[in-house]
């Protein structure tokens, strides 16, 4: 029953690093290695299913570092980016398969068409709106096709295949590993019924979050197929109202004003995205409204780019707005906090138990279980 099932739980990988303040370099923690292989491991260990590697060219490239963390993690998931426009259907197809096996069955892959103007054209993506989600959707159409060993001849106006549809190395996951979207317009909806397992969204007030879902149920019935949703928000979750509201003012108190005119400037310039436009609507760049609907705050969105919610409060309070997106078809939070370290222990620590999530025993810790292997060899 809606509101009453365990809620499947995903943290974030801060590939463009992150620190305890918004808007400043104060704290800053570099996307290391081993910043990353500490959150990741720690997610492990918190019993959160997967996390979120971001996509861009400030972020530390998903692929890589996934494949590098595989080893040193046991069950965690690795929610991975493909961008359609970037790198051959066909090829990722064989890509996605390799690292599926690499991962033991553990990748999920997030298409992401993209909507920043300049970050597209370093990457050479020079199409407008309508015409990146139309090659998304032939993009998908043939890697499905190869992905899932089926032959295919595609004749459209992005690309041009002819493949057996076989793969040497096939994913462990079968037809091919899960695939995530979030698109707002009315072209990304389609390609989310056409074509995906999860319907993502960021953390709009319920009401709106709704009528997003009512539009991509009906545009995926009319072609036979069904889609599960998730949502992409931060928590900030203390023992208290009054802890959590002091750590959201916290998180935003070294933005200036000119740092939030520049976030419009760069907004208004590079950006052709829908979801963005809702975000950004949500505050207006006003930092005396962030609160959009209860326990809703946009004062991330003030700075950031991309998913600019919060939802803060005590742990009975979050779960209880948590619940809310459960009833309306939410089964996926794929959340973060600043620091994505320390935040992940405490959404763990206080949010977990009020939602009811037992995180399954886990075996030792693999480097602490090395370790001691390597002591008794010697010791013998």
């Amino acid at each position: 029953m809606p509101g009453t099932a365990p809620l499947r739980l995903f943290w974030f990988l801060p590939t463009a690093g992150d620190g305890p303040y918004l808007g400043t370099q104060e704290g800053w923690r570099p996307a290391e290695f081993d910043y990353m292989q500490q959150i990741a491991q720690a997610a492990d260990r918190l019993g959160y299913e997967g996390v979120l590697l971001p996509t861009g060219p400030s972020c530390f490239d998903g692929w890589t570092l996934s494949s590098a963390l595989a080893p040193l993690t046991q069950r965690l998931k690795f929610l991975v980016a493909l961008r359609p426009g970037i790198i051959a259907p066909a090829y990722a197809a064989r890509q996605a398969g390799a690292l599926d096996r690499i991962l033991g069955g553990r990748l999920l892959l997030n298409i992401v068409t993209g909507g920043n103007r300049s970050e597209l054209a370093q990457d050479g993506v020079h199409l407008d709106h309508t015409a990146r989600y139309a090659q998304t959707d032939e993009f998908l159409k043939v890697w499905r096709a190869v992905a899932s060993g089926q032959p295919i001849s595609f004749h459209g106006k992005h690309y041009h295949v002819e493949s057996e549809g076989k793969l040497a190395f096939p994913s462990l996951q079968k037809p091919y590993p899960p695939l995530y979207f979030g698109g707002s317009s009315d072209t990304g909806v389609e390609v989310a019924a056409n074509h995906v397992d999860y319907y993502l969204t960021w953390g709009e007030p319920p009401e709106a979050v709704a009528e997003k879902f009512d539009a991509v149920r009906a545009a995926a019935a009319v072609r036979g197929r069904t889609v599960r949703f998730g949502l992409r928000i931060h928590l900030i979750v203390r023992e208290t109202e009054a802890e959590a509201w002091d750590a959201a003012d916290r998180l935003i108190s070294r933005i200036t004003d000119e740092a939030i005119e520049a976030a419009r400037d760069r907004r208004s310039l590079r950006y052709e995205s829908e979801g963005q436009r809702r975000m950004t609507a949500l505050h207006g760049f006003r930092r005396d409204a962030l609160e959009v609907a209860p326990n809703l705050w946009a004062g991330v969105g003030l700075i950031r780019e991309g998913a600019g919610t919060a939802l803060v409060g005590d742990p009975e309070t979050v779960a209880a707005r948590l619940r809310a997106y459960q009833a309306i078809g939410v089964d996926t939070i794929i959340a973060s906090g600043y620091p994505h370290l320390e935040e992940a222990y405490k959404v763990a620590e206080l949010l977990f138990p009020a939602l009811g999530v037992h995180p399954k025993p886990r075996d030792t810790d693999i480097v602490g279980r090395d370790f001691a292997e390597s002591r008794l060899v010697r010791a013998s």
